[in-house]
C-alpha cells in the first residue's frame, strides 16, 4: 500500500489513496476481512473484560461494526455510541440499546438523536474499551481518518484502552505524519494481526 515517505507523505494524499483503495474492494472481500477483525478484537483482553464498549457505527467504506456492536449486547455489555459536538470538534458518547433510531448528524455520519441515550458515569471510562475507526493506521498506533479531529479531541483525555480497527490493506508498513494533537491507539486490531501499540 501507500507509502508514507517522499512526495505522498501528507496525510490528504495518503487519505486519498486509502480511501480509493478500500472503495475497491467487493462487499464480499469486505464482509470477509470484517467478521475476521471481530474474531480478532475478540481474542483481547482488554475488550473481553470490559463492561463497556465505545463503538462507532461505520462510514462510506469502514469496517462494518455492527456485528461487534450486537455480540457485545449479547454479551452483556452496554454499548456507547458517540454524537459529535461541533463547537469543539469532540464526541460526546451515549449509552444505547439497539440501533434503530439512529439519525444523521452534521458531519453525515449516523449518530444518536439529542436527548436519546444515557450519559456515562464519568467512573466507569477508565475499564471500557473504545473502538477507534482511520483510514490507515501505522504499527505505532498512529491513524489517518477524514480529517475533522473528532476522535483526536476526545481521546486526548480518554482514560480506557482504544483500539483501532483496520482491515489489513489500511496499515501501513512505513510510519504516518504525526501532528501534535494526534493521538496513537493503544491496540491495532486487523484481520491478520493484534498488535499492541502501547
Amino acid at each position: 500500500m501507500a507509502s508514507s515517505y517522499g512526495e505522498d507523505a501528507s496525510k490528504s494524499a495518503l487519505r486519498e489513496r486509502y480511501l480509493s483503495a478500500g472503495a475497491s474492494l467487493s462487499p464480499r472481500q469486505r464482509a470477509r476481512f470484517d467478521v475476521q477483525v471481530c474474531r480478532n478484537l475478540r481474542a483481547v483482553p482488554a475488550y473481553r473484560s470490559c463492561p463497556l464498549l465505545l463503538a462507532y457505527v461505520p462510514f462510506r467504506d469502514e469496517l462494518d461494526t455492527t456485528s461487534i456492536i450486537r455480540r457485545a449486547w449479547d454479551e452483556g455489555k452496554d454499548v456507547a455510541l458517540p454524537r459529535c459536538v461541533g463547537g469543539e470538534r469532540s464526541l460526546e458518547f451515549v449509552v444505547v440499546h439497539a440501533l434503530d433510531g439512529l439519525v444523521r448528524g452534521a458531519s453525515g455520519v449516523l449518530e444518536p438523536a439529542e436527548g436519546a441515550g444515557e450519559h456515562i458515569d464519568p467512573a466507569r471510562l477508565p475499564k471500557s474499551v473504545c473502538l477507534v475507526p482511520g483510514l490507515v493506521f501505522d504499527s505505532r498506533g498512529y491513524r489517518i481518518g477524514y480529517g475533522a479531529g473528532y476522535y483526536d479531541n476526545f481521546l486526548a483525555t480518554y482514560p480506557g484502552t482504544k483500539v483501532g480497527l483496520a482491515r489489513s490493506l489500511q496499515v501501513s508498513g512505513n510510519p504516518l505524519p504525526v501532528d501534535d494533537h494526534d493521538v496513537a491507539v493503544d491496540v491495532l486490531v486487523s484481520d491478520g494481526a493484534v498488535w499492541m501499540c502501547r
